[in-house]
């Protein structure tokens, strides 16, 4: 599971650990700490993700769970102040925008989807 966070971003898999923990693997140094902070994180050069820590899945659940009662933007970009990671979510928003038909903004904007 990728997660795009506005400070961090992580993909979160079962593999290479025990049954009740997941392995948390992220591209930029720091990012596992600020989710994580009492993680044991490495630097491993052999694989598609340059850091990871084996995490609980209970610690997983209840940060994730945190990260969820922080949201108070309206729009998940305009939360992203670093801007290297800001520009990555927009290539993948874009990526995935092209999956969208009709695309985005098709129809123009119609303001607020609560009325």
């Amino acid at each position: 599971m990728w997660i795009c966070l506005p400070d961090a971003f992580l993909s979160i898999v079962f593999k290479d650990c025990a049954r009740d923990e997941l392995l948390v693997r992220a591209r930029r140094k720091g990012d596992i700490e600020k989710i994580f902070p009492g993680a044991k994180v490495t630097r491993y050069t052999k694989s598609d993700y340059l850091y990871r820590a084996v995490v609980k899945k209970d610690a997983v659940v209840s940060a994730m769970t945190g990260e969820i009662a922080r949201i108070v933007y309206g729009n998940f970009k305009n939360a992203v102040d670093n801007v290297p990671l800001h520009d990555a979510y927009l290539k993948v928003w874009t990526a995935l925008a092209a999956l969208q038909k009709p695309g985005p903004y098709s129809g123009g904007r119609q303001g607020s989807l609560l009325k």
